[in-house]
This record gives C-alpha cells, structure tokens and sequence, in this order.
C-alpha cells in the first residue's frame, strides 16, 4: 500500500477544506480500504470524517421527509422501526446487500460513493478508463458477465453495485451536500451518478470540495414496495439483475407505478415513461411487457452477459405482477 497522510477532520467544514485539497474521505472503509490494498486507488491523503456526530442518524422534519445522515450506518438504516414501516423498499434492498458485519461499518454516503466492481476496474494489468482514462475498456471484449447492457458507453460498462441507490432512486429521495463556501444543494437522487460518456472516471456531479452530508426521503409513498434481487448466491453477492418497485392497484387499475433496476446500469435505472404506460392501466401481461420494453429500449449485450436482458424483464414482470395482485385484496 502506498504511503498516505491521515487527518480526522471534527466538522463538516473542516472536512470539506480537505476535500478541496485533494483529501479522500475515509468513512465505513468498506471499499476504500480494499481498493488502497489493490493500488486500485492510490490516495496521497485521507479524511477520517467519523468524528462528526452531526453527520449520524435518522429525523423527520414537519414536512414529513426523512433525512438520514451520511455517516449512518446501513444497518442503523435498515433495522430503523421509522424505515421499515414508511420504506420498507430501503430496508430490503439494504439488507439484500454485502453481509452483515459490512452493513455494520457501511455508510449511507459511503455506498453511494462505492466504485465498480468490474473485474477490469480492480485488475491493474487490465485496460480500464474508469482507472486509466484513456486506456482503452478490456470489459468491452473480456469477462464482461457483471457489466451493464444499458447506459454505458463505447468507452465504459461498468455497473454500479448498490442496492440501497435502486430503492432511493424509487422514493425519489435527494442528496443533500455541503462545500467548502458553506452552501449546500439537493441533488435527485436520479441525477447524481453520471452516466460514462466519454469520461467514465467522472462519477457523480459532486465538485472537488463537495460532500455529502444526508440522504432526504420525500413522505411515505402510496402503493406496496418491495425489492427483488437475482445473484449469483443466497447471499453477499452482487446483483445480476435487481428491482426495486412501488406499485397501487385501485379497482384492477394501476393508480401508481414506479420501478428502477440495479445491476443493468452504470447508476440506478429508471425511465419515467414505462412507469407512465402503467398508469390507468390493467396489469395485464401484455401492458406490464410493453412498460419493459419502454424501459429496456437500447439494451444490448456484449457476450458474457446477454443473458441480463431477458433476466431483467422476467425480474420485472414477476415484480409487477405480484405487487399488482396483493394490493388488489387491501
């Protein structure tokens, strides 16, 4: 591991000025530390940011939102009474990941933050934009099984691994951020990963000095939530494919529909205009397979894993289905 200076910042402010420095943020250490071991990533400084108290637990303001601090754990998260009666989509999809003594030392900020885990991204002899700009992406041609058949690009087809995103990304919940002026911003959750492009290094939207500070979820959502995730293993494996779903059936109609995956993209994927081909509809089988063709418009495979895309719309389908049916007998 290469040599690093190590500083625990005690505010938010204090962090963020580390951060416009050039400062890595240190957390839960789940993947960071791994990636240091690997030289994957090669940090000249870290920010120990776990003494800053304000950055832990879980509120409701008066508006009815719920906001979860950066540095809360996933656990904490997932077995909070408040989470798992309004979201319980979170908890699920949570406690569908990693093992528990991970969601121990895990980070809400601190998941989201995660990288890839594209077998070329963590191999240092292989080509990877995402580690090396510009050196090319041996996932395009290579092991490819774990990579994304929609949103990437000709330069990158990494997918990223949360399943905790997926179930934000359906309760449109925001990133709640700080920089090193003081101001802060909320960022949609659906905006804050950028998709590869050209430049498959760059992430999030965050600036060199922003941080995140907290999650905020909107009130509880109409209709039954659930998550679903199809993997390799019972347990502490990464999604092939994975859905997180909020559906409200009145009367054999669809009153509310909303669905994202994971596993399939580089950031949690929802498209607005298949939930809207739900809506005022039957569930029928035929409608529930036009809102996936809608939402997998473009999805191609790259050999290893071709098979994702009817997985994902099987996943989807078993989805819809099962919550449209339960919600039929409220």
């Amino acid at each position: 591991m290469k040599p690093f200076s190590y500083v625990r910042p005690t505010t938010t402010e204090a962090a963020t000025r580390e951060r416009a420095t050039g400062a890595t943020l240190l957390a839960g250490g789940t993947n960071l530390l791994d990636l240091m071991k690997l030289q994957v990533m090669q940090p000249d400084r870290l920010a120990d940011i776990n003494r800053i108290a304000q950055l832990r637990g879980i509120t409701t303001d008066g508006a009815g939102n719920t906001h979860i601090g950066a540095l809360t754990t996933n656990a904490d998260v997932a077995a909070h009474p408040h989470i798992l009666h309004h979201y319980p989509v979170l908890s699920h999809a949570i406690v569908a990941g990693a093992s528990g003594q991970i969601r121990n030392m895990a980070t809400t900020a601190g998941n989201l933050m995660q990288r890839t885990r594209c077998v070329a991204f963590y191999d240092r002899a292989a080509a990877c934009n995402k580690r090396h700009p510009g050196s090319g992406c041996a996932a395009m041609e290579g092991a490819n099984r774990m990579n994304a058949i929609i949103g990437g690009s000709e330069q990158c087809i990494s997918v990223h691994p949360s399943d905790m995103a997926v179930a934000l990304c359906v309760l449109d919940a925001r990133v709640c951020t700080r920089r090193a002026n003081g101001q802060g911003r909320e960022i949609p959750i659906a905006d804050f990963h950028r998709l590869p492009g050209d430049t498959p290094h760059m992430e999030t939207v965050l600036q060199a000095d922003e941080m995140i500070t907290s999650i905020m979820i909107p009130p509880t959502p109409i209709g039954r939530q659930t998550y679903r995730k199809v993997r390799d293993r019972a347990s502490y494996a990464f999604a092939l494919v994975s859905v997180a779903a909020i559906v409200q059936v009145r009367q054999g109609y669809i009153q509310e529909a909303r669905f994202a995956f994971g596993g399939i993209a580089p950031r949690p994927w929802r498209i607005g205009t298949a939930e809207q081909a739900l809506m005022g509809q039957q569930p029928t089988p035929a409608i529930l397979s036009h809102a996936a063709d809608i939402a997998l418009t473009g999805a191609k495979g790259h050999g290893d894993n071709d098979f994702k895309i009817p997985l994902a719309r099987r996943t989807l389908m078993q989805v819809l289905t099962i919550l449209s049916r339960e919600d039929e007998h409220d």
